[in-house]
């Protein structure tokens, strides 16, 4: 536990427990600023729960502010925004599970298929006909080295989906790749892949495949380099408010709160949590807020790292423990059940999601998507 002093004042009452919540209306607001930036259709991705915002909650903000698709990691959770009654087209390429095929046709889903023995499964379990053959993106590696199909294997990988094609039981509709220098927002880094993807939609449309949508950019393409834009966009930490190139401010699309639940006067040189590795200063006063790193809150912080509590940015002391994190508020005592904001897109003393990556060293998208199952959720 963390070591306060036992000065401790708690009050009745019932508390609003830790809360993390969604803001659809900055969705709404980056969908706006994207489609600002980009002729091409714009897909929203969802992955990691709509990078843990909630991803029904984020996939219909973006439907209803423009984006014409919808991204996810699986068939399963592509069929869990069917069932809600998202109708616009949904992706998946990552298939942790495989791909199901009469799943994937039942839902109205496409596949994105990026090596050669995943596509002839596909191909051997699908069902020959035309009203159910699977809608098929091929996914070529354009310099990411983390999936995709290898330029050697481009050939093969057509060549078999010719076959599906004229077997019926798959329908090529689309060609995708990774940018992996976009968050540098240097389009020169970006004419590899441009170019590689150029080369791969002329080898499909030369094998009599069509003219396929192809979509090459993520967030940070979307926003730095039009070059990268083709048929269309892929639009993930974008929607939450992360820019990856860090070029430009988005809309913070959640908000952390939590209680104090214990409150206590401290006099100087009193040691705060485990191993006493905060000691204070001065005479103040610390709150214990019910957050941890069990919830997400990064062990690792700077000095700088803070919350906001009655409009004030205060100090994070001491080390976070699993539940809990103390807060440092100096000759104000605040009640027990007053709440804090531990990151939003307020602005002011609230900290936002890159203070927070900022202060652990890491990224927003691992600030957002790390928040645990016992934060409550809600929509604004």
């Amino acid at each position: 536990m963390n070591r306060v002093p036992v000065a401790l004042e708690r009050r009745s009452g019932t508390f609003r427990p830790p809360t993390l919540q969604t803001l659809p209306v900055a969705v709404t607001a980056n969908v706006a600023e994207i489609r600002a930036r980009t002729l091409s259709t714009i897909m929203a991705v969802v992955k990691a729960d709509g990078y843990g915002h909630g991803a029904v909650t984020v996939a219909k903000a973006a439907v209803a502010a423009g984006a014409g698709w919808l991204g996810t990691t699986s068939v399963a959770e592509a069929s869990a925004l069917r069932a809600t009654g998202l109708a616009v087209p949904i992706l998946t390429w990552l298939h942790p599970s495989g791909i199901d095929a009469e799943a994937a046709a039942d839902a109205r889903v496409d596949v994105a298929v990026g090596a050669v023995d995943e596509l002839g499964a596909l191909v051997a379990q699908a069902a020959p006909t035309a009203a159910s053959a699977v809608r098929v993106h091929l996914h070529v590696d354009t310099g990411m080295s983390r999936g995709g199909c290898p330029r050697g294997q481009w050939d093969e990988l057509i060549g078999l989906a010719q076959q599906g094609q004229q077997a019926r039981t798959v329908r090529v509709v689309g060609v995708m790749g990774h940018l992996p220098l976009a968050d540098r927002a240097e389009p020169a880094a970006n004419v590899p892949a441009v170019a590689c993807m150029h080369e791969a939609l002329k080898a499909v449309r030369a094998a009599g495949l069509g003219s396929p949508l192809a979509h090459l950019a993520a967030t940070s393409g979307t926003l730095t380099d039009p070059a990268t834009h083709f048929g269309m966009v892929r639009v993930g930490a974008g929607l939450v408010g992360i820019d990856p190139s860090g070029i430009m401010e988005m809309a913070g699309a959640s908000r952390l709160t939590a209680p104090i639940v214990h409150t206590a006067a401290a006099s100087a040189g009193t040691p705060v949590g485990y191993a006493g590795a905060y000691v204070t200063d001065r005479a103040t006063h610390l709150s214990v807020l019910p957050v941890g790193y069990a919830d997400g809150i990064p062990r690792e912080l700077s000095p700088q790292a803070g919350v906001e509590i009655g409009g004030r940015r205060l100090q994070v002391v001491g080390r976070v423990s699993m539940d809990q994190i103390v807060i440092d508020t100096g000759a104000e005592s605040f009640p027990v059940g007053t709440s804090a904001t531990v990151f939003g897109p307020d602005g002011g003393a609230t900290p936002t999601i890159q203070d927070w990556a900022g202060w652990a060293g890491t990224i927003p998208h691992t600030i957002v998507t790390g928040i645990g199952p016992r934060v409550k959720r809600s929509i604004a």
